[in-house]
């Protein structure tokens, strides 16, 4: 596959959320095959809509059908935290990559057009949080430059998460 066929766009309202569901579910089977109970292992289609109106919803596409899908939370939305309540810190999640395309190179695309997307709007520190234990998640997310915050648990996972930032001021 050449990552210059892929296309990132921001989701539609005629894109399928129970398509979008599914891709949630099917890229995140690794880890709640491991007994990670991240929301997107789960998740309703409901919950998937909820969550993208919160957001700026991007989705890859290949040959027109969607392999991938992330979030992005602007500043102010997530205040649960005291990380993601400092000025210019957004948040992403619900991001995945259909597991037939994962290891080419379509998650770092996404992520590079979310970074790109949050500097035009004033947004100094992209963040994100994931499970202690997805070793190959984090190891991946430091490999992009994003450096450890702090621990958080949220409660409607089963594990504790690290939150992982990355200063977006020298992208401008």
């Amino acid at each position: 596959m050449n990552l210059s066929d892929v296309i990132i766009r921001p989701i539609s309202e005629n894109d399928s959320i129970d398509d979008l569901t599914d891709l949630l579910h099917r890229s995140y089977k690794q880890l709640a095959d491991i007994g990670l109970k991240f929301v997107a292992t789960h998740q309703d289609s409901d919950i998937t809509r909820r969550r993208i109106a919160k957001s700026n919803c991007f989705v890859a596409l290949y040959q027109g059908r969607i392999i991938g899908t992330i979030n992005l939370y602007l500043p102010g939305i997530m205040d649960k935290f005291a990380w993601y309540r400092k000025d210019g810190v957004a948040l992403f999640g619900q991001f995945a990559v259909d597991p037939d395309f994962q290891k080419q190179g379509i998650g770092e695309l996404m992520v590079q057009h979310l970074e790109n997307f949050a500097v035009q709007h004033e947004v100094t520190e992209l963040s994100l949080d994931t499970a202690e234990q997805a070793d190959h998640l984090i190891a991946w997310y430091k490999k992009l430059g994003y450096r450890f915050i702090d621990y958080i648990n949220w409660d409607v996972t089963n594990y504790r998460s690290v939150i992982y930032s990355k200063n977006l001021i020298a992208k401008k």
